[in-house]
């Protein structure tokens, strides 16, 4: 890969330079930690469901979806149809339940309803899990960057992430969430560039590009049968249901924008105006996949350049060694899919437009950390220091608290980045045993809001044996070959399925055998 122009390389610095102006623009409001943390409540809701929506489009949807649409088909499409009833359950449910109670932590009322090991629980499993979401974000922007301009990844991580925390520990939430805004119009601009560029290299545009995606089946959602082993249509219908349902009724990064919006209203408009805009602008990312199958499948001497590169990286030695060009005759599109964006973006995009379409990734990158950030700042203060550290804190000693969390967790996150640099089988166990964890929340939370007569005791044993099956089913392939009947038999997507209606089953199931009335626990 060529490095950047410096046209390119002038607008990528503009736009960082821009982010942290947001967030000096901000400073002079945030006076208390309410402030900093709800902004006042005044940001209206159009705002808020474009900052919900930026987050959702992450750099992973950005680079990802167009390497998994190139390499397979639009099965991955169906997590966005699922978002609608995931909205309707939000809105009818949880958006009201948290507006009413006024906390600003999404894990407060945990304590209240099951006692503390709940609260814990999940506060300890919402920031492990975010510290290694934004360090994963980190590695894999600055992964694609290193490919896109030439500079060390330590180098990109380290330049961007500083930006990130000037940012959002000076503006606060409001910052967050209007320089996603900006980030989330970028994106959807860069998208549209991206296609409208891939479609003027494809002799016979849209049309030809329809005809032969179909004729290879590109477009295809998945199967119809009722097929839980595969990836099939209901597989990741279901597996999106659920995970959109965690993030709109119980991840600190949507649920603390609830408190942001002027009204109940205005909040459940946010979460509508996402969906309405994620659903489609997904299907563009998907459709720019469909794109480059089409125009790299007309340069196959591209694509063995590709191949070669796949093979090198993944055995870890030259492109000209014999072992890597016998593997890389046997790959397959799916195994090099991920190249296939950054290669087209670095050749095909003009001096002036590359920055632009980097500022996007960056933009896609930045909006995720930065949430991540100041919801795991809120936490950290909310429910550690103000519940255990200093009950009685001031609001200005909380604002302080709230600072040095944000740039902390910055921090950590940017060291977790660094560290996965080259670790990649500690970065997937460690996303296997976070994964463990967290799916265990949602079935906690769905006990805890949608059942009244549910007790402590009930939700301890749902979530006890809940996470044991999670656990089961995540590292079932360990089982020795010759025990494979007590392997997990379905798709990896249903395992927070079936973790989650376990624990639901299970808490109302020992309720009714106990005969137990459910308790509210207050808080000490």
């Amino acid at each position: 890969m060529k490095n950047l122009p410096v046209i390119d390389v002038l607008i990528i610095v503009a736009y960082l330079v821009g982010m942290v102006l947001v967030g000096v623009y901000f400073a002079r409001r945030n006076k208390s930690a309410d402030e900093y943390t709800r902004a006042g409540g005044r940001i209206p809701g159009w705002a808020i469901g474009i900052s919900i929506y930026a987050t959702f489009l992450s750099s992973n949807t950005f680079l990802g979806v167009p390497g998994k649409a190139y390499g397979g088909n639009w099965n991955a499409f169906v997590f966005s149809l699922s978002m609608p009833l995931a909205a309707w359950l939000a809105t009818t449910y949880f958006v009201p339940f948290y507006r009413s109670t006024g906390e600003v932590s999404a894990y407060t009322n945990l304590e209240r309803r099951f006692g503390t090991w709940a609260r814990t629980y999940a506060v300890a499993c919402f920031l492990l899990t975010q510290l290694a979401r934004i360090g994963s974000i980190f590695f894999g922007i600055s992964l694609t960057l290193q490919a896109l301009t030439g500079y060390g990844m330590e180098v990109i991580m380290v330049v961007t992430g500083i930006c990130i925390v000037v940012y959002t520990v000076m503006g606060g939430i409001e910052a967050v969430i209007w320089t996603e805004v900006v980030q989330g119009i970028l994106k959807t601009v860069g998208a549209l560039i991206i296609i409208y560029l891939v479609v003027r290299e494809v002799p016979g545009g849209i049309p030809e590009i329809i005809s032969q995606a179909n004729t290879v089946d590109k477009f295809s959602l998945g199967t119809f049968q009722l097929d839980f082993v595969h990836s099939s249509f209901w597989v990741v219908l279901l597996y999106g249901f659920f995970i959109n349902l965690n993030n709109f009724g119980m991840d600190q990064n949507y649920v603390q924008r609830y408190h942001t919006a002027t009204s109940a209203r205005e909040a459940n408009k946010s979460v509508w105006l996402c969906v309405w805009i994620y659903v489609p602008v997904s299907l563009l990312f998907f459709f720019i996949g469909s794109c480059l199958f089409v125009y790299y499948e007309a340069h196959p001497e591209i694509i063995n350049g590709l191949k070669i590169q796949a093979a090198a990286e993944r055995l870890g030695l030259a492109a000209t060694d014999k072992q890597v060009i016998a593997l890389a005759d046997r790959l397959t599109a799916a195994d090099y899919g991920d190249k296939v964006m950054p290669h087209f973006m670095v050749e095909m995009i003009p001096t002036g437009l590359l920055g632009l379409i980097v500022s996007a990734i960056l933009s896609a990158a930045m909006s995720t950390i930065s949430s991540g950030m100041n919801a795991s700042a809120t936490v950290f203060t909310v429910d550690i220091y103000e519940r255990y550290i200093h009950r009685k804190s001031t609001p200005r000693n909380s604002l302080k608290v709230l600072y040095m969390a944000t740039v902390l967790v910055g921090i950590l996150g940017m060291c977790c980045g660094i560290a996965m640099i080259g670790v990649k089988s500690l970065l997937d166990i460690w996303w296997t045993l976070s994964g463990i964890f967290a799916g265990g929340m949602l079935g906690l939370f769905l006990l805890g809001i949608l059942s009244k007569k549910v007790t402590n005791g009930a939700a301890m044993m749902g979530v006890s044996v809940g996470v044991l099956v999670i656990l089961w089913m995540s590292l079932s392939s360990l089982i020795p070959a010759e025990m494979d009947y007590l392997k997990y038999p379905l798709h990896a997507n249903m395992i927070i399925v079936i973790g989650t209606l376990t624990i639901c089953l299970v808490g109302l199931a020992w309720t009714k055998l106990t005969g137990v009335k459910g308790i509210q626990h207050s808080k000490n």
